[in-house]
């Protein structure tokens, strides 16, 4: 009540300039405020998405070095390993342990590229379908909503993750008996198998194939990252949003109010029920587009110039025939020739065994940062 006569005591001149001034400022502020949390939420993205992902990278990669060992076996020779423990065996056995983590300076920078671009893309998924109107602003999305955000998000970080995977994939790989080997070119040592290195790697395949060539094995990146993302993150918030129901029951059930429900959707789940749901993200993720990955990882451990992963390269006395790299769909016919269905899930169990420790820790370590560290 008191604010009008003090107005009305400064002028109608000054107040009409006030009146002005403080219109122009309160409709200025939320767009600068809107603009900077906005790049605050892509800061939290890249950030803690790619420390999420250092940290499953480092649970996962010995059994992801075993699973391109799996995959990658050429199909003119007899199999160099039975089974994941017989590979876990001989690459021990010829490496050591630490042999397992060979080219993990790579895939680290690829785990933390991949991570943050996955969380990025899909909150520009979900801005999108909210600013397209498919969904009030302040409404929650629906779980089929969920799965197209994965999906986007994977499919724009298959173009940055190719790239990556092709070095890691060629450093795995020691080389085999007849050629069928990962890099051919890329840093040989005398004797025994050969060291290779990130950088040599990408240097020769630059010389041979250019730049293009950094992109071979693209469409197999493609259908698992958009397909597996969808997967990834519509498991886990479907697998959340049935653990919240089930917990607003629990708590009905022992006479809670309404308000009390209410005020436990604000409180994120208890930790073993983010980690299932995070491993069930993972093991969705890897299991349904095993095949295209089987397929990709056997494109890119073909030698560095030439042949598929299956090619007849590699005669006697050390002569190379070099083969025409294959497509996608010659390296499937490729397989299905040799070893029939069976072929495409070759490392498939240890696989998802791994993905479900490895992304129940990805998404802990993510969303626990974006709760007691918020940069918005």
């Amino acid at each position: 009540m008191d604010s009008v006569p003090a107005q009305t005591h400064q002028g109608f001149k000054e107040a009409g300039a006030a009146s002005a001034s403080h219109l122009t400022t309160t409709t200025s502020l939320p767009t600068k405020v809107e603009s900077r949390t906005a790049v605050m939420e892509a800061l939290e993205d890249i950030v803690y998405g790619s420390a999420a992902g250092i940290v499953g990278k480092y649970i996962e990669y010995p059994f992801d070095t075993v699973k391109v060992r799996l995959q990658s076996q050429p199909d003119h020779l007899p199999l160099r390993y039975t089974g994941p423990l017989d590979c876990f065996r001989q690459s021990i056995r010829a490496d050591g342990f630490l042999g397992l983590y060979r080219g993990i300076s790579a895939p680290l920078v690829g785990a933390a590229l991949e991570n943050s671009s996955l969380f990025f893309f899909e909150r520009i998924g979900r801005s999108l379908l909210y600013s397209s109107g498919f969904a009030p602003r302040d409404s929650e999305l629906s779980l089929s909503a969920l799965w197209f955000t994965g999906g986007f998000s994977g499919a724009f970080t298959s173009l940055i993750l190719t790239p990556v995977e092709l070095v890691k994939c060629k450093i795995q790989v020691p080389d085999e008996p007849g050629g069928g080997g990962a890099g051919a070119g890329a840093g040989a040592g005398a004797g025994g198998q050969r060291q290779l290195k990130p950088i040599p790697v990408i240097k020769e395949i630059f010389r041979h194939e250019g730049l293009r060539g950094f992109w071979h094995g693209q469409l197999g990146t493609l259908i698992r990252e958009a397909g597996g993302c969808a997967a990834w993150f519509g498991s886990k918030e479907t697998t959340s949003k049935w653990f919240r129901g089930r917990n607003e029951r629990a708590l009905l059930k022992r006479g809670a109010s309404q308000e009390e429900v209410l005020a436990s959707r604000e409180r994120p789940l208890p930790l073993w029920q983010q980690a299932i749901a995070g491993a069930s993200a993972g093991m969705s993720y890897n299991f349904l587009f095993f095949p295209a990955d089987t397929v990709k990882s056997r494109m890119q451990t073909s030698p560095i110039g030439g042949g598929g992963g299956g090619g007849e390269n590699g005669g006697k006395g050390g002569a190379t025939t070099v083969m025409p790299k294959k497509s996608f769909g010659e390296e499937a016919r490729a397989l299905w020739k040799q070893a029939g269905i069976k072929g495409f899930y070759r490392g498939c169990g240890i696989t998802v065994l791994r993905s479900a420790p490895s992304s129940a820790f990805i998404f802990m370590v993510y969303d626990g940062l974006k709760k007691y560290f918020p940069m918005a």
